[in-house]
């Protein structure tokens, strides 16, 4: 039991760290928009719906919700630090319009989220009913994530180039898809973390897989074209 105990606090611990990298990633982008004093194209509803994601797990991973689950809460606590400076800084430099869809969508995610909070503790009494509608909540934010990286997938067959898609990038979330797996199924099992990551580390090895059969193709292709955090990650528990 002592062993279990020990090596899921290691892997979780590595989890934060590959998650921590990955929400980091971002930041050149911002740095950018920081020094042209200008967000251009860019649009900030990966960060919007990445703000509600790491919410919930958050929420999750509170011994009141799912107890043992503090790795869980460290690395999306950060992570939501990170989504509200990326908001600060497009928030400074957006048009009018920009600054109203931001604070719009906030404020229903705010909403939406005090509303989940009330219900769950005011009307479900155990750590297992709240665990049980807290973690589906969350998988389900997940799942609907991954529609990013299945339209950059689809490109990439398409254009038979990965310009679209960085490699280290797609290794980095697989790494951490598998290590949030792994993370799941020791002892105590989690089986929210667990379906949530493993379709990470699925996805992560499709790209891999996507990589190593047009790397070679297409890499004369260039048209100029630009995609803006291709693999952003969906939260620290798979991000």
């Amino acid at each position: 039991m002592a062993n279990a105990v020990i090596a899921r606090n290691v892997i979780g611990i590595i989890g934060n760290v590959i998650s921590f990298g990955l929400f980091l990633s971002p930041a050149p982008t911002f740095y950018g928009i920081i020094k042209k004093k200008d967000v251009e194209e860019f649009k900030p509803d990966p960060y919007i719906a990445t703000v509600l994601n790491c919410a919930f797990w958050v929420f999750y991973g509170m011994p009141f919700v799912h107890p043992h689950s503090i790795l869980v809460v460290t690395i999306n606590s950060i992570g939501l630090a990170f989504e509200f400076v990326y908001l600060t800084i497009f928030y400074i430099y957006a048009t009018n319009k920009g600054r109203k869809k931001v604070s719009l969508l906030l404020l229903i995610e705010i909403i939406f989220f005090a509303g989940i909070v009330l219900v769950t503790m005011l009307a479900l009494h155990g750590t297992s009913k709240r665990s049980l509608i807290v973690g589906v909540l969350c998988d389900v934010f997940n799942v609907m994530m991954y529609v990013s990286p299945l339209t950059i997938m689809a490109k990439v067959i398409k254009t038979k180039s990965v310009k679209y898609m960085p490699f280290w990038l797609s290794v980095a979330n697989f790494l951490n898809g598998v290590c949030w797996t792994s993370y799941a199924l020791i002892h105590p099992f989690d089986i929210y973390v667990l379906i949530s990551n493993g379709i990470g580390a699925i996805s992560g090895l499709i790209q891999l897989i996507l990589y190593a059969c047009y790397y070679s193709k297409g890499q004369d292709n260039e048209d100029g074209d630009h995609v803006d955090d291709v693999t952003k990650p969906t939260g620290g528990v798979e991000v």
